[in-house]
């Protein structure tokens, strides 16, 4: 993208322009916003114009959270922004990566200073930063969800930082039916005072680009299908391959009361195994939880199903039920093809709906659908 001194808005576009992306009425409003936040930044850097003609404080500038489904341009924006910004104090960083580092800071903080320790965090990481910039704004755990109201609202009205974010739920919608959330709703009213609301959901997935090449069943299962969903993780959330050791679980709200956990959670993409998702006691429920929170889901290790394992083929028609409900993007290995994955048993005449719902979901047409239901959906 360049390190040219131009805006946001002329670089992205110079990429209209070049073909490089299509139009997009949202891309572009959102372009607009960012470029607006890239020129008051830089004209309140500290010994710039603004700060040499008024001794009082500059107001903070306001911040955003861009929302949309998978694929619809955010962190391409973003990229355009943070690398346009000609201030020296921002950081970019990942939203899961960042979180790591606050529960880090408050174990040191409380070792060091016992007390509370957001005070302490708060002024640490916003250090030498006016602009902080996350990528995929998601909140998966009690335990992130009871410090972020208060850790956001120090580093916002206390610390005067600048947050940009990326997400793809709207800011009522994070963590949806998680534990505790009446503890976490002070943080989404601090978003809707603090930072501008802009969304995209354009008519284009991008994302789907990255993964055009590839199938999403591999059949039989073995070293080369495990190569193939592999790369599909690695290719839609951009984690480094060779760091593959060090990919991020999550813990996934299942209601009020419990949770569950996510072998492999990034960037709204989930990895489960066969027998975490259908050999355990699961019901609707968890299915729901997981078709709600991902825009893609991996299953490895789908095995044959027979009269036996009855009770797993039944969790796995209400598990795909789920998935296709919601619009969800499933890659798997398999031991087998849909139509003879269970040919016999309990219920394998009403499997036949479960295979018409795998083949469907293999093609281009329900692949370049948006994430979510009809409802949500059109409500976006």
């Amino acid at each position: 993208m360049g390190t040219s001194n131009t805006s946001t808005l002329a670089r992205y576009e110079k990429l209209i322009a070049n073909k490089e992306l299509r139009a997009d009425p949202d891309q572009r409003r959102a372009a607009a916003r960012l470029d607006a936040l890239q020129k008051e930044l830089e004209a309140e850097r500290p010994g710039g114009l603004l700060s040499q003609l008024f001794s009082r404080k500059t107001p903070r500038a306001q911040g955003v959270y861009m929302w949309g489904g998978v694929g619809r341009g955010k962190s391409m924006l973003m990229d355009l922004f943070h690398d346009a910004l000609r201030i020296k104090e921002k950081r970019r960083v990942h939203f899961h990566a960042f979180m790591q580092e606050v529960h880090e800071a408050m174990r040191e903080a409380r070792k060091n200073h016992g007390g509370d320790p957001i005070p302490a965090v708060a002024a640490k990481l916003s250090d030498g930063v006016r602009v902080l910039a996350f990528d995929e704004m998601v909140v998966n755990n009690s335990a992130d969800a009871m410090i972020m109201s208060r850790l956001f609202t120090q580093l916002i009205m206390e610390r005067d930082v600048t947050i940009v974010t990326t997400s793809n739920r709207p800011p009522d919608d994070l963590y949806k039916d998680g534990l505790n959330r009446e503890h976490f709703l002070p943080f989404i009213d601090l978003i809707h005072a603090q930072l501008d609301v802009v969304s995209l959901n354009g008519p284009t997935d991008y994302r789907l680009d990255r993964i055009g090449d590839l199938e999403s069943w591999y059949a039989p299962m073995g070293d080369e299908a495990t190569a193939k969903v592999r790369e599909v993780f690695f290719r839609l959330t951009d984690f480094d391959p060779d760091d593959a050791a060090n990919v991020p679980s999550g813990e996934l709200a299942v209601g009020s009361k419990r949770s569950m956990y996510v072998p492999k959670s990034l960037k709204g993409v989930a990895v489960f195994s066969f027998k975490r998702l259908c050999e355990e006691a699961r019901g609707a429920p968890d299915y729901l939880a997981i078709a709600r929170a991902y825009h893609t889901v991996i299953i490895v290790g789908i095995p044959q199903l027979g009269p036996e394992k009855r009770n797993e083929a039944a969790r796995f028609v209400t598990l795909i039920d789920a998935l296709y409900e919601h619009r969800v993007k499933l890659f798997a290995t398999a031991a087998s093809e849909p139509e003879t994955l269970y040919e016999s048993g309990d219920g394998s005449f009403e499997f036949e709906r479960t295979v018409s719902r795998l083949n469907e979901m293999q093609s281009d047409e329900y692949m370049a659908l948006g994430h979510g239901t009809d409802s949500q959906v059109q409500s976006n």
